[in-house]
């Protein structure tokens, strides 16, 4: 579910700051590729300090943080539909 919204959240993203797509392309991927690089880095320290069973647990929690989604403001875009 969470990797199926990525393609919106770009093109969004896109909308934002036309005549910018591959700059925003660039940092979207980056970004998310490198945050996914030390997350791995660092659950696998904890599953090295504590159990994998202790990672799974964790891991199984992550998703409640989508709940934070009710909590952004919905934002409008104007449309140019000539």
């Amino acid at each position: 579910m969470l990797v199926g919204t990525g393609s919106v959240i770009v093109v969004y993203a896109q909308e934002l700051v036309p005549g910018r797509i591959g700059l925003i392309s660039g940092l979207f991927f980056g970004l998310a590729f490198g945050m996914a690089g030390i997350a791995a880095a660092l659950l696998g320290y904890l599953a090295d300090q504590t159990s994998i069973e202790t990672v799974y647990q964790l891991c199984a929690y992550l998703p409640l943080l989508g709940i934070v989604a009710w909590w952004l403001p919905t934002v409008e875009l104007e449309r140019d539909l000539r």
